[in-house]
């Protein structure tokens, strides 16, 4: 497969996550949620998580923004439910990492998360893609019946 079909495929990924997000939403029960602004693109996320036994046991996220923030969203919150806290938090490193140098030795890890390296090329875009994963870090960090509401990222 050329690289620009290669690249069209990525884009098109990216365009259906943010078109058909999954675990879009609010959850009745969680155990923690933070909302996060991103000022420079008007980004704006709020995720929800039920952990319970050191494990996501469900998770979703509302809000509204660009294509690469919902993509991104979409993608994360996938990407780790059903996780034990240690190995999300391991993600959000490896994702922050690629997406600000472009490669991770251990990127095949974020399973389809990591389609989105391309971000990297735009720096302006970095914090949209970013911000979701910024928030799962803050929600795990932060203990349970954590509520943090509008911080800016």
């Amino acid at each position: 497969m050329s690289l620009s079909k290669l690249d069209q495929l990525y884009r098109q990924v990216i365009l259906d996550a943010a078109s058909h997000p999954k675990h879009h939403g609010e959850l009745a029960d969680a155990t923690q949620s933070v909302t996060l602004k991103n000022p420079s693109c008007g980004d704006l996320l709020t995720l929800d998580l039920d952990v319970r036994d050191g494990v996501i046991q469900d998770i979703a996220f509302s809000g509204s923004g660009c294509t690469i923030s919902q993509a991104s969203a979409s993608l994360m919150t996938t990407q780790v439910l059903h996780q034990p806290v240690d190995k999300a938090l391991a993600d959000v490193q490896i994702f922050s990492d690629l997406i600000i140098d472009g490669d991770h030795p251990q990127k095949d890890q974020l399973g389809d998360a990591a389609i989105l390296v391309g971000v990297h090329q735009f720096p302006a875009r970095i914090k949209c893609a970013t911000l979701a994963w910024k928030a799962l870090y803050q929600a795990l960090t932060k203990g349970e019946n954590n509520d943090d509401r509008d911080q800016e990222y």
